[in-house]
């Protein structure tokens, strides 16, 4: 496995291979990040994984200057399944000031995007410089992150990017709690609590299954039960799977998602149905 910094030395690298898959990570690596790079075996002679904390997806009250960078623990857990590794300086990434930003839909203000402004236009950015960079035929993305997932999927499309876009499922803890590198925030109590997310989502899903289909009623519940338990919700929200709009009486793809604050610690989670 190679460890590569400079933006030269990775396309001079990479201008061999014409087999790549890449899985962009910002690092402090997981179980879920590491089934990311298996399944890029299955697509691509050329594994490459990023690890790059990226500043323009941060908002000036987030945890950019703690975010956990562990890049020695993170090319450990790689060996043996990543050819190469792409870990840049922020310098390296951004040689002059950004200022050229992807234009996204109005949907990625909502959501996610209605409690971080700016996240997704700096994800989106990255992304695309990223993919401009290792020129990759297939990227693999988890879908813990279903909006921003839902985002790139329609970048790629309307710029017509020649990278298939795949979405790897969620990986979780036995108790359901999707991993996160933001779960080593939880104290042990929080700890204890957080799967409530999932078991939240769950009885949503249980519900639409079962024929219930005030989705508002739905989500208010959902809301109020984990706010009763202490949890700073921002939304309970049921969509379609495709383009995240409020889904039609018709709709049979939807997808419930969540984000809310446990203590200090934000946590997002979502499942799908499938009707």
């Amino acid at each position: 496995m190679q460890i590569i910094h400079k933006v030269a030395e990775l396309r001079a690298r990479l201008d061999v291979e014409r087999s790549i898959a890449f899985v962009p990570s910002m690092g402090n690596l997981h179980a879920g990040h590491v089934a990311l790079v298996e399944q890029a075996r299955e697509h691509g002679q050329c594994v490459v994984v990023s690890i790059f904390v990226n500043p323009l997806q941060f908002g000036p009250n987030e945890d950019f200057d703690r975010y956990p960078r562990t890049l020695e623990a993170d090319c450990e857990k790689l060996q043996g399944l990543a050819d190469i590794v792409f870990a840049p300086t922020v310098g390296e990434m951004y040689p002059e000031q950004q200022s050229c930003y992807i234009e996204l839909p109005p949907i990625a203000g909502e959501l996610c995007g209605a409690h971080r402004q700016g996240h997704f236009r700096g994800m989106a950015t990255v992304v695309l410089k990223l993919l401009n960079l290792v020129q990759p035929q297939v990227a693999l993305f988890g879908k813990k992150d279903y909006q921003q997932l839902a985002l790139i999927r329609m970048m790629v499309a309307q710029f017509n990017l020649s990278v298939s876009i795949v979405g790897g499922e969620t990986v979780r803890a036995e108790d359901g709690l999707a991993l996160s590198s933001r779960n080593q925030y939880l104290t042990e109590v929080e700890r204890t609590e957080a799967p409530q997310l999932h078991l939240t989502l769950r009885r949503v899903t249980d519900s639409i299954v079962s024929g219930k289909w005030d989705f508002c009623a739905l989500e208010s519940e959902a809301q109020v039960a984990l706010a009763k338990r202490g949890w700073q919700v921002e939304y309970v929200s049921i969509r379609s799977q495709n383009g995240l709009g409020k889904p039609e009486v018709s709709e049979r793809q939807l997808v419930v998602l969540a984000a809310a604050r446990l203590g200090a610690t934000r946590l997002i989670d979502n499942l799908e149905v499938c009707l």
